[in-house]
């Protein structure tokens, strides 16, 4: 049997003998870049933070942490130095500064011909069309009356207008029932996309995560429930789901992968149609709150698997633990004192798994989740929805 030495070119198994584990230069450091870094340490992977103050949520916790603004290109250029891949919590860093950056011979993941389709709703819906995904009816509208015109062109108001960048969380989006309500989405001076307002039961996403050299895996698609806007419970699987039609929303989200380049991370957001079809509402190319879930409720987290796709390594297991994982977002709201709520949480279920983002308390904003997961979907509703209202402090028993 053929030996392998430590020392020389080979490492153990004949593989490529590396002095230190890779860097991963992150971009953004609110709590998708803490739960990022938290799954890179039991790979040994070091991770290199770009944050704008030392108080944002992954700042708190990341070793090397620079403080700067991801759109000055030269900030970028001299945080990536020392790291062998760039990858991101958010979709905002301009594009054309990675383009330069890709120009540079730095790795950047997913790269901005991919990530331009999560940063430009008119850029993904004209991309979309082109590979016949199913959207909602669309187009970019130039001003109130051309809203008005495309509300008329389908079966009238009720539609949805968009800025075409930058929003998030029900941001940036009016669901606009007169033609006076089409002005305010135009005063902010950027392109506006216009969608129908779709008939949907209620949303899905397909998360799947692919690798620079096209191997690619999909979680189970999820139900996720939103609250004036914002995701508050996710089900995974999405209850009730046709079987058939769950093979098609994941097929969906891999070959939209594929099209586009995706390396790591995607969601999929989806409407399930009163008619039994499946219509791409949004993009994601990082780890999503739709994936929380499988932090505690699938072998391989959504985090590992985006570490591992941006390193080229090999990608994880997604199936899940348990028959059925809920994941609620825990929001600030007027009880600022949530670490006082451990106690009941921890000892009413041991096996709740909380997740805290070391944010401020302010009202409606996301600073933690709770992850429950079981055999019976009641309960373990139940327990995550009482956990993350308890914390909130919306119940006191």
């Amino acid at each position: 049997m053929p030996s392998h030495s430590r020392t020389g070119v080979h490492g153990w198994c004949g593989y490529p003998k590396r002095v230190t584990f890779p860097v991963v230069g992150m971009v953004g450091g609110g709590q998708l870049a803490r739960m990022t870094h938290e799954a890179g340490i039991p790979l040994g992977i070091k991770f290199k933070l770009l944050s704008d103050t030392p108080q944002d949520s992954a700042a708190q916790v990341a070793g090397e942490v620079v403080i700067g603004d991801y759109r000055d290109l030269d900030t970028l250029r001299e945080f990536a130095r020392g790291c062998d891949v760039i990858t991101f919590d958010h979709e905002h860093v301009p594009t054309e500064h990675l383009r330069a950056l890709e120009a540079d011979g730095v790795p950047v993941r997913p790269g901005p011909d991919a990530l331009v389709h999560a940063q430009d709703k008119g850029v993904m819906r004209a991309r979309l069309d082109t590979i016949g995904a199913p959207s909602p009816r669309h187009r970019i509208v130039a001003d109130p009356a051309d809203a008005v015109a495309f509300a008329e062109e389908g079966d009238g108001f009720p539609i949805i207008l968009k800025t075409v960048r930058g929003g998030y969380d029900g941001k940036g989006v009016w669901f606009v029932r007169t033609a006076g309500d089409a002005e305010e989405p135009f005063r902010a001076g950027v392109p506006v996309l216009a969608e129908e307002k779709v008939d949907f039961v209620r949303e899905l996403a397909a998360n799947i995560v692919r690798s620079p050299h096209g191997q690619a895996v999909a979680y189970p698609v999820v139900e996720s429930r939103q609250v004036d806007g914002v995701c508050d419970t996710v089900i995974a699987p999405a209850p009730d789901l046709d079987e058939e039609l769950a093979g098609q929303a994941q097929e969906l989200a891999l070959r939209i992968a594929k099209e586009l380049g995706v390396v790591g991370h995607l969601a999929v957001e989806l409407f399930q149609t009163a008619d039994g079809r499946i219509l791409v509402n949004e993009l994601a190319m990082r780890p999503h709150n739709s994936g929380h879930w499988t932090m505690d409720g699938a072998i391989t987290s959504q985090f590992a698997n985006h570490v591992r796709a941006v390193l080229d390594l090999p990608l994880g297991d997604p199936r899940p633990r348990a028959p059925w994982t809920v994941m609620c977002n825990v929001l600030g709201g007027d009880f600022p004192d949530m670490y006082g709520a451990y106690l009941h949480c921890m000892a009413r279920d041991p096996q709740l798994k909380i997740h805290m983002y070391g944010k401020d308390v302010k009202p409606g904003r996301k600073v933690g989740h709770v992850n429950t997961y079981g055999d019976d979907l009641d309960e373990v509703l139940e327990r995550a929805r009482h956990a993350a209202d308890y914390l909130r402090g919306t119940i006191v028993e």
